[in-house]
């Protein structure tokens, strides 16, 4: 009979115990070190059989870790496990965001709330560095993440926050490139998320749009003025233009970041092309729900507080959109249910919640961020004894963790075809059983056990 993790017990560690402790006393530490790190606590785990690569698997807060875990015991795949609690992210003043954005692995990253409450000097004090994202975006490289969802990719630069309007103050610093802001917008990373952009219209031959807004903050203009640079002797289309060209106004700006980019940056893109459409922000919001409604194919490529305001819209639009639908539904056809007309007629997008986004980062693979919004209360409630609120509430439904451990191991180990049938096989399997209904978490993982055989075994 094969071992099971006792998941209460992680969640009671969690609460009022020593996680450290328990985890260690479960997973091995690997020997496996970030770049430049000598020191790094790595845990491993899982069965590297076909020489799977593994991936690595921020260990973070509630159903974020506690869904992890699970779903890592259940598929039995290779693994490295980063410790990012948020007591040990606090208490060890954040180190472990430097080894998870070093280490040179496709990574699963889990957002969630950013107030968290940890213990300091005995009394409750929010995490330092809140929910983490921001400092590790910028530890990691991160130069932009990708919202495939429906018919729009959402690009999102990053880190840009926030906008800088004083252009007295406002420079490019000619060492690092660095943008003048409070968050100093790293204006090389700027350049490499306009260029992807780019090579996606290009590839995919969807419509491009760009949501910056020139005209309203500095960071913007560079944006704007990069793109106009990139383009420079492609077979791109410019279909809607700004009424200034941004490269022109802020060269001197743009010039200094182009100074600090690879000889070769712009190399073969002579024969990209696309059509681009140049937005504000504002108009943007207006024409993606448009573009949503028509189910056109487009990619928009926004700043970082634009493309953050962007893609909330994008998860929330699905529901009103719905919502509408079945009121015109019941005043002219009571009955009909909209739920199956918008299947019927082809419209893809849920609800937000099955949105993945992928951040890419100057050096390593892609690491696969996911938002777990209310999995802290979820967890609370099993603790309590009463998961469903009596009966009020759903149970947790950790399908999303194995869609993403699906798409993050297929992504770090491509053209394994074995490999990939095997991870469709489970998640079809695990479609069996939580299809009609939605079992208690820790029945769910029972059942998960005995009807899956880990991999390699």
């Amino acid at each position: 009979m094969s071992t099971r993790l006792d998941l209460l017990k992680i969640a009671r560690e969690e609460q009022s115990g020593d996680l450290f402790k328990h985890l260690d006393s479960l997973f091995k530490r690997s020997k496996v070190q970030p770049k430049g790190v000598s020191d790094a606590i790595i845990w491993e785990g899982g069965n590297a059989s076909g020489g799977v690569k593994p991936v690595a698997h921020a260990f973070t807060d509630m159903f974020a870790l506690n869904g992890t875990l699970m779903a890592l015991d259940v598929l039995g795949l290779p693994f490295l496990g980063v410790p990012m609690m948020a007591q040990f992210r606090h208490d060890t003043k954040l180190a472990s965001l430097e080894w998870f954005g070093k280490l040179d692995y496709t990574a699963i990253k889990w957002s969630t709330a950013g107030d968290f409450m940890v213990n300091e000097g005995g009394k409750k004090v929010v995490v330092f560095g809140k929910s983490a994202n921001a400092p590790l975006r910028t530890m990691a490289g991160v130069y932009c993440n990708i919202r495939p969802y429906g018919t729009i990719t959402s690009i999102r630069f990053m880190p840009g926050l926030p906008y800088s309007q004083d252009k007295k103050k406002f420079s490019v610093d000619p060492v690092t490139g660095n943008i003048h802001s409070e968050m100093n917008t790293p204006g090389v990373r700027m350049a490499y998320a306009a260029r992807l952009f780019l090579k996606m219209v290009h590839e995919t031959g969807h419509i491009g749009r760009v949501a910056t807004k020139p005209t309203q903050a500095q960071e913007d203009a560079v944006n704007a003025g990069i793109m106009r640079w990139l383009m420079q002797g492609t077979k791109f289309e410019l279909k809607r233009k700004y009424a200034v060209d941004a490269y022109e106004e802020h060269r001197a700006n743009i010039d200094a970041i182009i100074a600090l980019l690879p000889k070769d940056f712009k190399a073969g893109m002579e024969n990209w092309a696309g059509e681009i459409h140049e937005h504000i922000s504002d108009t943007n919001f207006g024409l993606m729900l448009h573009d949503m409604i028509n189910k056109r194919n487009c990619i928009i490529y926004a700043t970082d507080l634009d493309g953050d305001r962007l893609t909330d819209l994008l998860a929330d639009a699905p529901d009103a959109l719905r919502a509408w639908g079945q009121m015109i539904l019941d005043h002219v056809k009571p009955g009909t249910d909209m739920q199956k007309v918008w299947s019927e007629m082809g419209f893809t997008m849920k609800n937000g919640k099955d949105m993945m986004s992928v951040m890419y980062r100057m050096e390593g693979e892609p690491i696969l961020e996911q938002t777990l919004g209310s999995a802290d209360m979820m967890l609370l409630r099993l603790l309590s004894g009463d998961e469903t609120l009596g009966g009020t509430k759903k149970p947790y439904d950790p399908r999303i963790h194995f869609v993403l451990i699906s798409e993050a191991y297929k992504a770090a180990n491509p053209g394994n075809t074995e490999l990939a049938s095997w991870l469709d096989a489970q998640l079809a399997i695990f479609d069996g059983i939580y299809g009609d209904k939605t079992p208690l978490y820790l029945e769910g993982y029972e059942k998960l056990k005995k009807a899956i055989k880990p991999w390699g075994s």
